[in-house]
């Protein structure tokens, strides 16, 4: 008699087994679905990459400068030999120098303050533009 009562407990037992491990897959597959499922890409702007002078500019400004001046000749031509040895020469506070634009510009960096020095001098002579900050 005690067979009797065991066997249905046994069967009613392994079907709410197999009912919570059949709910579980089930449950398992849909958070897992959407995981799997390929998700749409949001689209990012293509940033282009900077050349020329916007490369050289980001240059000097990553060395942490105070000050990013750039200085260019008054007729547009290119920079020569005798433009960067008056400008080294008079500008000794600046510190990193870079030409840019095909030779027609150079960018100065430095942490010293060139209207309490020579910016005017060398205003006579070149364009200047003040980029710090910019």
């Amino acid at each position: 008699m005690l067979r009797r009562q065991l066997i249905p407990n046994l069967i009613i037992l392994a079907l709410v087994i197999a009912g919570v491990a059949l709910t579980s897959c089930a449950n398992g597959n849909k958070s897992a679905a959407p995981a799997s499922a390929p998700t749409e890409a949001q689209p990012t702007p293509a940033v282009s990459p900077k050349t020329g002078f916007e490369a050289d500019l980001d240059y000097v400004r990553r060395g942490q400068y105070t000050y990013v001046w750039v200085f260019s000749r008054k007729d547009g031509n290119p920079l020569d030999r005798n433009d960067a040895a008056f400008l080294r020469t008079n500008a000794p506070q600046v510190v990193d120098w870079v030409t840019t634009d095909e030779g027609k510009r150079v960018i100065a960096g430095t942490n010293f303050d060139l209207t309490r020095g020579p910016l005017q001098l060398l205003k006579k002579r070149f364009s200047a533009e003040d980029y710090t900050g910019k």
